[in-house]
């Protein structure tokens, strides 16, 4: 039968903390009292002495150490006990920083950063469902609506305009569902794919199989490429495209070019424009920041959002400001071809 070794390995930092101090002292102050003892020629009852002298010394360094330790890890101690109170359904708390600038107190503060941008993004998605409930309700209580009063009075229902009108409905459905699911797949799966793509061609390209309404005036710097997936940048595009469409009064422009170690993709409209206090709020899904620039001629609210996660997952900023018109004018900005490597 084996004999099974001794392990002192203390499960807290604090213990651990006191047994390496007491082992360290150890090291130290034995071989100090055995040359001493050595040197001096003591008798026995020196060397007894000077070796209790020393354990005593041990023992005392160890309890104070154990007391000190202790005392430095009382802020962690409320941390840990501050994170376990908090729960998904109430991201409010937050967790007492110490004062100072040591490493305890920069991990509360991280730890309420990291909290802060949690409860942010919770929220986004929680109002995001509560929205997208509201915009399903509305075709469909719609559709219900007509159905019933088909049902009630079919010999004054006109069915060629009943039929159209419920396919109108069906297709805002449609269109919603898969706006929702494309953005969800996009914020699962990332920019997988990436390809070398050139930003003047795909305006081209994007704009060869478009019949829009205002014409389009380009403005392209050739050889501007960047790493992305050219099915969900052609999409940002083409996302971009409909919105000015939708609000321009006479033009839409498109501008590609670069800016520093940035690829721009700009497009504007001679519309209303947005209030610059509530610009980025036209990102959310099924924004309604302004009533001139609604979505009663044919938007289902996700376009915008969608570029958004685009331009999210290939690294790039997005933004909006006054167009030379006097409209909107967004602008996509991403990493130059090669300038970013890594696999979100």
């Amino acid at each position: 039968m084996g004999i099974t070794p001794l392990r002192l390995r203390p499960r807290s930092i604090r213990g651990r903390i006191a047994l390496l101090t007491v082992a360290t002292t150890t090291l130290v102050l034995v071989p100090i009292a055995v040359i001493t003892i050595l040197v001096i020629e003591s008798t026995g009852l020196v060397n007894l002495v000077i070796t209790g002298d020393t354990i005593i010394l041990i023992a005392l360094t160890g309890s104070a150490t154990w007391a000190l330790v202790g005392r430095a890890l009382q802020p962690v101690d409320a941390i840990r006990a501050q994170l376990a109170d908090i729960t998904f359904n109430d991201l409010s708390g937050r967790i007492p920083q110490p004062p100072g600038s040591d490493e305890v107190s920069e991990l509360a503060r991280t730890a309420n950063l990291t909290l802060g941008r949690l409860e942010l993004a919770v929220r986004g998605r929680q109002q995001a469902v509560t929205d997208a409930t509201h915009e399903l309700r509305t075709p469909l209580a719609g559709l219900r609506l007509q159905m019933e009063e088909a049902q009630l009075h079919p010999a004054d229902t006109h069915l060629p305009e009943l039929l159209a009108n419920m396919l109108g409905d069906v297709d805002r459905l449609q269109r919603i569902v898969t706006d929702l699911l494309y953005l969800a797949g996009i914020e699962a799966t990332g920019a997988q794919g990436r390809k070398r793509l050139d930003l003047a061609r795909l305006v081209r390209t994007e704009l060869a199989h478009r019949r829009d309404r205002h014409p389009v005036g380009l403005a392209l710097d050739e050889e501007v490429t960047v790493d992305g997936v050219p099915e969900q940048i052609g999409r940002a595009l083409a996302n971009l495209l409909d919105n000015a469409q939708r609000h321009a009064q006479h033009g839409v422009d498109v501008r590609v070019c670069l800016d520093g170690d940035s690829a721009l993709l700009a497009v504007s409209d001679d519309g209303h424009g947005i209030a610059e206090n509530r610009a980025q709020e036209i990102f959310n899904p099924f924004a309604r920041v302004d009533t001139a620039r609604s979505r009663d001629r044919g938007g289902a609210g996700l376009g915008l959002a969608i570029t958004s996660a685009v331009v999210r997952v290939h690294h790039g900023t997005i933004r909006v400001r006054e167009s030379p018109t006097g409209g909107a004018c967004i602008e996509l900005r991403f990493p130059c071809e090669g300038a970013f490597t890594g696999v979100l």
